[in-house]
């Protein structure tokens, strides 16, 4: 009788581990992709809000006053644009908890991130190479959607299933803070490992590429400003490393996939 109880064991733990993955898979929108979700909006809103206002104490907001106001305008578009998408489509619980923000930074780094809830940050170092509000837009419907899409989240939930054996993100925050922010930070694209991570960071960037053209493309840009806007990188971006050692995808990887989902991504495209 103990034989067989021991038998079975590896197979109940195994089905309970695979129900609890199941339950904790989420759709990503326009993509169809299944996610992997452990970490809750609630929990996940809460870190993000106070990194973001610590990190604009730290750093020097722009005072171009001509900058920053696109930066905020072609957010606040996309943001518009971002929010009707999920209601046409029956996705509106999926962002209701959104406080969205957009600031310029002075660092010259040519970078923009956005947190989940829509805390956005662009460098003045990106400015160079969007060149415009269209190429602007290009990179804000990219960050946007990293948010829209969770990928923090999924991130963070691999991360705490691997370094904290799947700990809830309240436990693991009041018993190893400074472990779980580094996680959290991580989740962000700072830190990561080769081989585990970065596979799905690289199909994190693709799929913002594509939900960030339909992002834009509503808003009133001409998603045709992608593929400039990336062969400007391209150019400046100095010598990169391989793409399987890359949290991005190569270059003439991204054009190439950029044009293919162009068509559809102009269906949304009104001047």
């Amino acid at each position: 009788m103990m034989n067989k109880m021991r038998n079975k064991w590896p197979v109940l733990i195994a089905s309970v581990l695979l129900m609890a993955f199941v339950y904790a898979c989420s759709t990503v929108p326009i993509t169809g992709r299944k996610q992997l979700n452990l970490v809750s909006d609630s929990e996940m809103m809460a870190m993000s809000f106070s990194q973001y206002d610590q990190f604009l104490k730290e750093h020097k907001l722009s005072t171009n006053k001509e900058q920053t106001a696109m930066v905020k305008r072609v957010g606040k578009r996309i943001a518009a644009a971002v929010e009707q998408y999920m209601k046409d489509n029956g996705y509106s619980e999926h962002i209701k908890d959104f406080q969205w923000e957009f600031n310029l930074v002075v660092e010259d780094v040519p970078n923009a991130w956005c947190m989940p809830g829509g805390k956005v940050v662009f460098y003045t170092g990106i400015l160079p190479f969007t060149k415009n509000e269209e190429g602007l837009a290009v990179v804000m419907g990219h960050e946007i959607a990293h948010a829209v899409a969770k990928h923090g989240n999924e991130r963070m939930s691999h991360q705490m299933g691997v370094q904290m054996g799947g700990a809830a993100l309240s436990v693991a925050i009041n018993e190893k803070p400074e472990e779980t922010k580094a996680i959290y930070m991580a989740a962000f694209g700072l830190g990561s490992q080769v081989g585990f991570m970065l596979p799905y960071s690289r199909t994190h960037e693709t799929e913002a590429d594509k939900m960030g053209l339909i992002f834009m493309a509503m808003a009133g840009y001409n998603p045709e400003a992608s593929v400039p806007f990336w062969e400007r990188m391209a150019q400046g971006g100095g010598q990169k490393p391989p793409e399987f050692l890359s949290t991005h995808p190569a270059d003439d990887t991204r054009i190439r996939n950029l044009r293919a989902y162009m068509p559809e991504a102009l269906k949304y495209y009104k001047k």
